[in-house]
């Protein structure tokens, strides 16, 4: 019993020490970026200290804005100019998850047609990271999508949900699902949610993208092309012989699809589900279930929630890091 307890507590501690590592990383490398973009991105910065801090404090253990910051400095400087962030934490829950954010801030950096460029610059944000136990902030998988291939067509991106465990990502996908993704995605999601195997009896939102728009993962470890997982050939009708199947909202095919449908309105016509299942009032439904299973997995983590997704705001920012 005492070597059993002293390996738990050991494993608590590399993960305490892995995510506190990894979130000083993404929080300074944010910071560092936001000055250098060519649009406002104080935003950004804004979302990912909510979304990390919330990660935080449903952890097991938990950690709170102080646990993760030892230097004060920092800590007060970003309290002063980031302030909603350490308000809302334990009451409001994120649309997405960190690395998302990131993905974001690079993408804006680099501007979206210089893919492999984006692609090395989250690798190497990666590659400084600690692995440890789980995701721990890190996204392991990018997706690129367009309406047509080629260089003329905008590239819309997106990754994995960068969680580690699989109830923080239940958690993460519903709160995506009911405020992040575009309606077709999260409609999909919703039709298997919170399970990847079956679908709703009551509710079919899966969608078949057209052959001719490019939806295509990369390997961020090793920058190889990634086949769609099944559950993303269910969901969306990619073409895969994978027998795979991820938690539906999980792959990194998810946000970029999503992204796609929300400016390519072309495209997002030709792909409304065509399930007579597919009613304003089933949706609900859906809607619904979605809503309950969430509350439910936050009451697990004792996360009192509000019933508010937190808003980012735009920061003036009177000093840099």
């Amino acid at each position: 019993m005492a070597a059993e307890r002293r390996a738990e507590r050991e494993e608590f501690e590399e993960s305490d020490n892995v995510f506190r590592t990894n979130s000083l990383i993404i929080i300074e490398e944010m910071l560092k970026l936001s000055n250098h973009t060519p649009e406002d991105s104080t935003m950004l910065v804004d979302e990912i200290l909510h979304s990390i801090f919330f990660l935080g404090g449903i952890n097991k253990p938990s950690y709170s804005p102080e646990d993760i910051m030892s230097d004060r400095e920092m800590l007060n400087g970003l309290r002063e100019l980031y302030p909603n962030p350490f308000l809302h934490y334990s009451s409001q829950l994120p649309e997405r998850s960190p690395f998302s954010c990131v993905l974001d801030m690079i993408v804006r950096l680099i501007g979206q047609e210089n893919e492999n460029q984006i692609i090395e610059r989250l690798q190497d944000i990666i590659r400084r990271m600690s692995r440890g136990r789980g995701q721990n902030l890190i996204s392991f998988t990018i997706c690129v999508s367009q309406k047509t291939e080629g260089p003329a067509s905008e590239r819309y991106y997106g990754v994995s949900m960068s969680t580690s465990g699989r109830l923080l990502g239940k958690i993460m996908v519903a709160a995506s699902c009911l405020s992040a993704w575009d309606r077709h995605v999260a409609d999909a999601v919703m039709t298997y949610y919170p399970g990847k195997k079956t679908k709703k009896s009551y509710f079919d939102g899966t969608i078949q993208l057209p052959e001719s728009v490019r939806c295509q993962a990369f390997s961020l470890s090793t920058g190889d092309e990634m086949p769609p997982c099944r559950s993303c050939g269910n969901l969306f009708g990619l073409g895969t012989d994978e027998e795979e199947k991820w938690p539906c909202g999980n792959c990194a095919e998810v946000e970029s699809l999503s992204n796609l449908l929300k400016k390519e309105n072309e495209v997002k016509r030709q792909v409304q589900p065509t399930s007579q299942t597919w009613t304003d009032e089933n949706r609900q439904t859906a809607i619904d279930n979605v809503r309950k299973h969430l509350k439910c997995y936050l009451r697990t983590e004792g996360f009192d929630w509000d019933q508010n997704f937190y808003t980012p705001q735009r920061i003036q920012i009177l000093y840099y890091f």
